[in-house]
């Protein structure tokens, strides 16, 4: 596919699904849309989508983007429903969630006995990185396919980033980024956690770290959450910080490899979803910092 028209579906419209899909109606492609509410829908069909009535039609199509909350919901769409045993080439199914490996693995067999490609493209990036348009797509697949999807790629992401033929592959960097993610806040809420008990506010160690030696968004953007205590709205729930590092723990285990960094992060995240917090953003293991130290 050259830089044509393209008629493209895309399932899951979450904060990131659509932003994504509105930044795909900018290349003036006929775009049609599923949700599971309709909100989402009329929001795009407002700026030009088109709805589609079921998850079928919106893969009757040359591309179809799926950005579903998780293995289990993208279980449900695709698999339990039949949906995949109808599907025929020359589609292109481009899975943008973050899932569990195994089950990407499963997805990928699954897409080539039907001759469909299949690209895992999990991205880099929160709901108003989605929106500008500047996400770090991590794709995996057949090669072919994702220079086919490339001009799609290039509106709603910065950098493309090929991670090879096998498309688990993506899901395996996008599981140890956001592992890292989810360690680098938590080291943050513990040392704000110190610096407070000596009396420093904990805007000063993050304003030092953030211009010095750990520069960009994650110090910088989750570092103020901390020191404001600011946890909501949230832009990456912790809910899905704690299903991320229990999937990066699971294929940990798959391989045999230890990750006991990521055994701690994930007990605090079980803390915050035990306090009613899993709805808050993943800055919240500062306050399970705060409520550890208080417990000590």
């Amino acid at each position: 596919m050259e830089n044509r028209r393209m008629k493209v579906g895309f399932v899951g419209l979450g904060n990131m699904g659509q932003a994504m899909a509105s930044n795909l109606l900018k290349g003036g492609h006929e775009l049609l849309v599923w949700n599971r509410s309709p909100a989402p829908v009329q929001k795009l069909v407002a700026l030009g989508a088109k709805a589609a009535t079921d998850p079928q039609q919106a893969f009757d199509v040359d591309v179809v983007f799926s950005m579903l909350a998780d293995d289990q919901a993208l279980r449900s769409v695709l698999l339990d429903s039949g949906l995949l045993k109808t599907l025929k080439a020359p589609l292109i199914h481009v899975n943008m969630a973050t899932i569990a490996v195994a089950f990407a693995q499963e997805l990928a067999g699954l897409h080539q006995a039907q001759g469909v490609a299949y690209i895992a493209a999990p991205v880099m990036g929160r709901p108003d990185v989605a929106a500008s348009a500047n996400l770090n797509i991590l794709a995996a697949g057949p090669a072919a396919a994702i220079a086919q999807v490339q001009p799609l790629f290039d509106l709603i992401g910065r950098k493309t980033w090929p991670l090879g033929e096998q498309a688990s592959s993506a899901n395996v960097m996008k599981l140890a980024v956001n592992f890292m993610l989810a360690s680098a806040i938590e080291s943050m809420g513990e040392a704000a956690v110190l610096v407070g008990a000596y009396g420093i506010e904990s805007a000063q160690l993050i304003d030092l770290i953030s211009n010095s030696i750990f520069p960009g968004p994650v110090y910088q953007g989750y570092g103020a959450l901390i020191a404001e205590r600011r946890y909501e709205p949230a832009a990456f729930k912790a809910s899905l910080g704690l299903k991320d590092v229990g999937l990066a723990l699971a294929a940990a285990e798959r391989v045999s490899v230890a990750l006991p960094m990521a055994q701690l992060v994930h007990e605090s995240l079980l803390d915050a979803q035990a306090h009613d917090e899993g709805h808050m953003d993943l800055a919240v293991l500062g306050q399970v910092a705060e409520r550890r130290a208080k417990r000590g």
